[in-house]
């Protein structure tokens, strides 16, 4: 161990004279050729998945034990400033699957996260998922940061984002603010 190779100096090489100093005459003489480009690459279109940054691999949906076979249904975002909640129901309203911050195991103000948005809805679409959904509508409420991650996920399952709509509501001059924070 305690022997070792011999380490030898590094070497730099010199560098080639310069051709134009040597020869100036040759250069009037010679055509002027402009230097070919290479051709640009071709820019791909970046996916979700991509977007998303997270490789989630091959997805499988098992199919649900007395599963509902419901093909379109509407994705409910509740985006707060404190949680992220989404149901997943069908056509006409009754629930086939839901999640929150919370029941994913997030605390305080890693509910809030974006992060935690994204992994919220990519259960609860596995699970809508087992029961045979495919076309999604989304309706987004809220002013939080897990909108836009939330949606993307849904991109990223496999599932058709058919219509986004944005459902936050908004006072007319209704209830008065809650007064200002002092810090």
């Amino acid at each position: 161990m305690s022997e070792e190779a011999p380490k030898t100096p590094k070497v730099r090489k010199p560098k080639a004279p310069a051709a134009d100093a040597a020869a100036p005459a040759a250069d009037a003489a010679a055509p002027v050729v402009a230097p070919v480009e290479a051709a640009a690459p071709e820019r791909k279109e970046i996916t979700a998945k991509e977007l998303l940054g997270e490789d989630i691999g091959e997805i499988k949906v098992r199919r649900a034990k007395g599963s509902k076979n419901i093909t379109v249904g509407i994705c409910h975002i509740l985006a707060t400033f404190n949680n992220t909640k989404v149901t997943i129901t069908d056509a006409s309203g009754n629930v086939i699957s839901w999640g929150s911050a919370g029941r994913h195991q997030f605390r305080g103000s890693r509910k809030s996260t974006a992060y935690a948005a994204q992994v919220v809805c990519q259960e609860a679409a596995k699970l809508a998922m087992a029961h045979g959904l495919k076309d999604v509508s989304v309706r987004v409420k809220g002013p939080g940061m897990g909108r836009d991650s939330a949606i993307r996920a849904l991109q990223v399952l496999g599932l058709n984002v058919t219509s986004i709509l944005d459902t936050t509501p908004i006072p007319h001059n209704g209830c008065r603010p809650p007064k200002r924070r002092r810090v």
